[in-house]
């Protein structure tokens, strides 16, 4: 008896991504379709896409070949022509079940008219953890981001939606909840009442008293007010894990990369986070070789590792994006952009290195993850385990030097792309 075609979903970038390629391949059960859902955050990511559409066609010749998601959206007309391509399908469509129905070849819409999340949210379950939809699109501008067009305005999930989605997941199993979004501080400003991100927290773990642990991705420093602040400082089921949108520590290059915070609000917000709860990690996100970036500009922003204390660093080389205003700004030279991204990540490799010897003879709540013997603590540290354990078990860990993962930097690093952190 043969069995029915399976859809494969190759998903690229975010971990909201990540979560909608889930919903997607679900929707899809059944049939021969294979789907790119694509990532348009640098250049890297689109030429990543395209590679990966070729090999999609290789790999699966008589399969209908679709193209969704960010680098899709913003420019349809390049990936449907090409000729391993079926199907393109925006951003504003690809959750709804009569998009894939339809025949059409071309189905992109205008992000900017769209104002509600798909009714069903993108959940992303993994075999140890959960990632859940709550907000989508960006209304801010920042001058070297083109996601606004790709993802279209800020737009949020109702509580009670979000609420009902977690109790499914905590339901078959799951012990930690990663709340996912685009910017994901903007949550509930265009929801009745204008509920904020912190209401959402609050809500979630009165409601699932059963969920353990809760941990936020990527947010942004300026849109933690003193609601979620207290939750993240003071309520143990939040994660001591935050990722900051940073993105630089030289404020002229803030400035011009019009984001909304300067250096020294940064390190005040981490020197606060800390002094409320030392044992809370900071991740963050950061660009090097910014347009007009100088040695010095560069300097500031690779002090910001250790005046942050960041231990969890997503970093990488500006990428010009076309039609956003960094492009048209003073370029760095590539490979002084390249070098500085290496100089950052050997500082930030050194950070994590050290934060992870400290933890040594403390005791640690580790996630069990696949295939049973590595997992993360609260803090997002990854530990080897040894043997063999229940996955999505929570273990209490007394940290020896065998437990202890340390960084590594390959020469693939340079090109990654930014993702949401969990």
């Amino acid at each position: 008896m043969s069995s029915l075609p399976q859809p494969e979903v190759i998903s690229l970038g975010c971990r909201l991504n990540i979560a909608e390629s889930e919903t997607i391949q679900r929707m899809l059960d059944g049939r021969d379709v294979v789907v790119i859902n694509s990532c348009a955050v640098t250049n890297s990511a689109v030429k990543q896409t395209r590679t990966a559409i070729r090999r999609a066609r290789r790999a699966r010749p008589g399969a209908m070949l679709a193209v969704t998601g960010c680098a899709a959206q913003i420019d349809p007309a390049s990936f449907a022509a090409m000729p391993e391509v079926d199907r393109v399908i925006g951003n504003g469509e690809k959750l709804l079940p009569e998009a894939w129905a339809s025949s059409d070849t071309l189905i992109v819409g205008d992000m900017a008219r769209v104002t509600e999340i798909a009714p069903h949210l993108a959940i992303a379950i993994d075999q140890a953890r959960a990632f859940v939809e709550v907000q989508n699109g960006c209304d801010h501008r920042c001058t070297f981001c083109a996601i606004p067009f790709g993802r279209g305005p800020s737009r949020s999930a109702p509580a009670g939606a979000v609420i009902e989605a977690i109790e499914r997941v905590v339901a078959e199993g799951k012990n930690e909840v990663v709340l996912t979004g685009v910017d994901l501080t903007s949550y509930g400003h265009d929801l009745p009442g204008s509920p904020t991100l912190g209401s959402l927290v609050e809500r979630i773990l009165s409601r699932v008293p059963v969920l353990q642990r809760l941990r936020l991705s990527s947010i942004d420093a300026p849109e933690i007010d003193d609601r979620l602040f207290e939750l993240l400082t003071q309520e143990m089921r939040v994660m001591p894990h935050l990722h900051l949108s940073l993105q630089a520590g030289d404020d002229m290059i803030l400035k011009r990369m019009k984001r909304r915070h300067s250096r020294a609000d940064a390190v005040r917000l981490v020197e606060r986070l800390k002094t409320a709860r030392p044992d809370i990690a900071i991740g963050a996100d950061l660009i090097a070789g910014f347009p007009t970036e100088d040695a010095a500009m560069a300097a500031n922003s690779l002090a910001l590792i250790d005046d942050c204390d960041i231990v969890h660093a997503h970093i990488f080389p500006y990428s010009p994006r076309a039609g956003t205003p960094a492009a048209r700004m003073p370029q760095v030279e590539l490979e002084v952009r390249r070098e500085r991204a290496a100089r950052l990540r050997e500082a930030a490799a050194k950070r994590k290195a050290a934060w992870l010897d400290s933890l040594i003879g403390t005791t640690q709540e580790v996630l069990v993850e696949a295939p049973g013997n590595r997992g993360h603590g609260a803090n997002f540290a990854d530990f080897a385990l040894g043997g063999s354990h229940a996955v999505g078990s929570i273990l209490p860990i007394v940290i020896d030097p065998a437990h202890i993962r340390h960084p590594r930097q390959s020469a693939g690093d340079e090109e990654r792309e930014m993702a949401v952190t969990a």
